[in-house]
């Protein structure tokens, strides 16, 4: 479980590229100019049909006026006449025709587009909270583990002033190898902090966490196997940090079905972490897009404007679906997947959210 596992994000891709979006656009481009050429062109059918009309008008006066001599060119300038009719007639229906069907060609085009577009952020969606899954999977294995080390132990079975120094130490230790925490505490079962890793930035030790949720779902865990994850929150001991805390018990000897003796909370340094999530999906200038990560309650955990997050909570139409996407009333987009969960670590029914702009 290495150090190097901080949320350092490479820019999330699917397979369609920006090469697809390009081919959609010049397909409706070209449909559109077929499109006008063919209204063009009609339009002109139209101007000679109505001047063989007019020729046609001319020729049957003049043959009127020649009397019993005009009568032969009269018949060929009725038929001149009748022939105009015709191709007018055929070039108004090629119009409507061709208009409908490029019209139809249009709108299919950018159904599929939507379609295509829509999938790509229900991807994106995917990506971004998958990737927090699996890096707070491993959160979840450093809690567990740091909770059998000996020092750890010791500390709270015993906590004397000198196995406290050594534990602090011992915690400091691993702060300085996993920079994605801001600090590691150990409590004992009242729920009071004995010892953390950076106790010179952090005061806290002889405060007590015993309201805390984390604290009180740590103290009921059945082994050292199991843990708690925290939603993310504004901790007051940390600089009103916004952090996720993750639980285990400590238990005697180390031992995953010893008798519990205190509890380990190691504080995951969330904001930096989350930010580089979700600014490392890659989303088009086009797009207008904001992703999210919001949790059960749908409140705003992360947000690449980094805008209303731990405040804001957003209206999502499930509508009983795990993942897909929608426009809402004002046109927007809105692209959504469910935690799917890491390993042993089912996440916390949070989402990624991706909203573009109309």
């Amino acid at each position: 479980m290495s150090a190097a596992l901080g949320l350092k994000a490479k820019p999330i891709a699917t397979e369609l590229t920006d090469d697809d979006s390009d081919i959609s656009a010049l397909i409706n481009r070209l449909t559109a100019e077929v499109n006008q050429i063919a209204v063009d062109k009609t339009k002109a059918i139209q101007q000679i049909t109505n001047q063989m009309k007019m020729l046609a008008l001319n020729a049957l006066i003049e043959s009127s006026r020649a009397g019993a001599q005009g009568a032969g060119f009269a018949v060929v300038a009725q038929e001149v006449r009748g022939v105009g009719q015709q191709v007018e007639t055929i070039a108004r229906e090629l119009e409507t025709q061709l208009t409908k069907r490029t019209g139809d060609l249009v709108a299919s085009i950018d159904r599929m587009s939507q379609r295509s577009r829509g999938e790509r952020m229900v991807d994106l969606s995917l990506n971004a909270v998958e990737l927090i899954d699996r890096n707070l999977y491993e959160r979840t294995c450093d809690v567990r583990w740091w909770a059998t080390d000996s020092a750890v132990v010791d500390c709270a079975a015993s906590p004397a002033p000198a196995a406290v120094s050594y534990a602090s130490q011992r915690l400091g230790v691993i702060l300085g190898a996993y920079t994605v925490y801001l600090d590691l505490w150990l409590c004992d079962l009242d729920g009071n902090v004995i010892a953390n890793g950076r106790a010179d930035r952090f005061r806290v030790v002889g405060q007590n966490v015993a309201h805390t949720k984390w604290f009180r779902e740590a103290r009921t865990l059945r082994s050292g196997d199991d843990y708690v994850a925290g939603d993310v929150e504004n901790q007051a001991l940390l600089g009103n940090a916004q952090v996720a805390t993750y639980c285990a018990s400590v238990r005697a000897g180390g031992q995953a079905n010893g008798a519990p003796i205190g509890v380990l909370a190691i504080h995951f340094d969330w904001e930096p972490q989350a930010r580089a999530i979700v600014q490392g999906v890659r989303v088009g200038d086009i797009d207008k897009a904001r992703v999210l990560l919001v949790d059960s309650n749908l409140r705003v955990i992360a947000a690449s404007d980094g805008q209303g997050i731990l405040s804001e909570r957003i209206s999502l139409s499930l509508n009983g679906q795990r993942s897909g996407f929608y426009h809402d009333r004002s046109g927007t987009m809105v692209a959504f997947h469910a935690t799917p969960g890491y390993e042993t670590y089912r996440g916390l029914g949070w989402y990624g959210v991706i909203v573009c702009g109309a």
